[in-house]
């Protein structure tokens, strides 16, 4: 059983999981940027939790089956022929899956029964796309293989999900560097703008600059997904998926984990806040 991929979309990628556990070597963890979504997507098609699916952004993906199969797209809100979002989705030989454009989020997550069988890297299928790791993004004319079919079957035919929140916030706790800034808390005063300057392995922001109380230099440390980095532009870069484990900008604070595939939805242009956590 093969997936032809007959138009990539605009950026496609294979991911599971990650690879935790790598940091000491310079490897992040990378893996499905939205992992609820991506989770709900396998659960759909009664694969194992960790999978290897489909990571679309902004949708345009169009998939060709070979056999009979089992598909799911969850995520970002896009037009889904044949069928529909969050359910699962039965494909026969010389169909195609198409994913319009995204109206609503940034990443779908296309999930098939079997999972995307490329092979492991690091005992991940995901694509690092800051290490350059795993498999390369998909394009036009790919086969990719599908493994084989779980034991066990789907036991959800729907499964609705609550609309993405059109003021998003994003709740936060205190970095190690916070007292590096004059005014910490104009971090969670200040209404930023999601920049088109964005990927997989950081949100960047732009608003007001956010002054710093000192200014020497500070040496490379451990970094986690949700660390909030600023530069010397004073305007906030948040780590995601594919971060670098060690960075040389003071974090002013950490998103929470729950957070973070809110995160992974935030489209380019939409605002958005930040808050402490309770």
């Amino acid at each position: 059983m093969k997936l032809e991929v007959v138009r990539p979309g605009f950026m496609t990628t294979v991911q599971d999981l990650g690879r935790p556990g790598h940091a000491a070597l310079g490897v992040g963890r990378s893996g499905a940027a939205d992992r609820g979504s991506f989770l709900l997507a396998n659960r759909l098609v009664g694969n194992d939790p960790g999978a290897a699916a489909l990571e679309v952004t902004l949708g345009g993906l169009v998939l060709r089956a070979s056999a009979v199969t089992t598909v799911a797209v969850t995520g970002a809100v896009c037009p889904v022929s044949p069928g529909g979002m969050n359910a699962p989705i039965t494909l026969w030989p010389g169909d195609e899956l198409v994913l319009g454009t995204a109206s609503a989020g940034l990443r779908c997550y296309v999930a098939v029964r079997g999972g995307i069988d490329v092979p492991p890297v690091l005992g991940s299928r995901s694509t690092d796309t800051l290490g350059k790791l795993g498999p390369p993004p998909l394009a036009a004319g790919m086969l990719l293989p599908v493994g084989p079919r779980p034991r066990g079957f789907p036991v959800v035919d729907l499964a609705p999900r609550a609309a993405l929140p059109a003021d998003p916030v994003l709740r936060v706790t205190p970095g190690p560097r916070r007292d590096w800034f004059a005014a910490p808390d104009e971090l969670l005063s200040t209404v930023y703008t999601v920049s088109p300057d964005s990927d997989r392995v950081g949100i960047r922001f732009t608003g007001p600059a956010l002054a710093r109380a000192r200014h020497d230099e500070l040496p490379s440390e451990a970094c986690v997904p949700g660390s909030v980095q600023v530069p010397p532009s004073g305007r906030p870069i948040l780590f995601h998926a594919d971060h670098p484990t060690t960075g040389g900008y003071p974090v002013i604070a950490v998103v929470e984990e729950e957070d973070l595939d809110l995160a992974a939805q935030l489209r380019p242009g939409q605002t958005v806040r930040f808050r402490p956590a309770s």
